[in-house]
């Protein structure tokens, strides 16, 4: 059976943590475990962009790998990027099998709105589905409603329904 290893950067609230994997469990049929927490590595911070830099917290996920058949997903809530992108959600290595996910975005209240916490918790669940997806070798998906489709924005992530499309989810059987 797969292991994923889910690994907080920083403090996140073991609610959300729980519900990913669990998601991650019922989805993919695999081992979910979620370890201790390590701290947001300052290293990766651009202080121009006010942001993280996405690959600098791979190398810190990277040391922690221990095992070549075990899969991270790193659990971050601070805003992320990637050269040439604002933003990311998400960012996935296939060939290192490590994945990342921002809470940042996913949440109501960065866009000055009012919390909505299963709706939050939805949107994370999404995020670490579509991540997994491409560990897994699914690339983005044409299908609007499928998990893989590429979010530019948060209204295409709750758009998006919480399942692989029929094409996705043959290829990854």
């Amino acid at each position: 059976m797969e292991n994923i290893l889910i690994i907080p950067i920083g403090e996140i609230n073991p609610n959300i943590l729980d519900r990913i994997a669990r998601s991650l469990r019922r989805k993919f049929k695999c081992k979910a475990t979620i370890n201790e927490s390590i701290p947001v590595p300052q290293k990766a911070y651009d202080a121009t962009r006010e942001q993280y830099q996405t690959i600098k917290l791979f190398t810190a996920l990277a040391s922690l790998k221990s095992d070549k058949h075990t899969t991270l997903l790193g659990v971050i809530d601070e805003d992320l990027f990637m050269p040439k992108l604002n933003f990311v959600f998400g960012y996935a290595d296939p060939m290192l099998d490590i994945a990342i996910i921002s809470l940042t975005r996913l949440r109501q209240e960065f866009y000055g709105l009012t919390p909505e916490t299963d709706l939050f918790l939805l949107r994370a669940e999404k995020e670490a589905m579509h991540e997994f997806g491409h560990l897994r070798g699914l690339g983005h998906c044409m299908n609007s409603k499928c998990i893989m489709y590429f979010s530019n924005s948060l209204r295409e992530t709750d758009e998006k329904e919480n399942r692989f499309c029929t094409a996705c989810r043959k290829k990854r059987m």
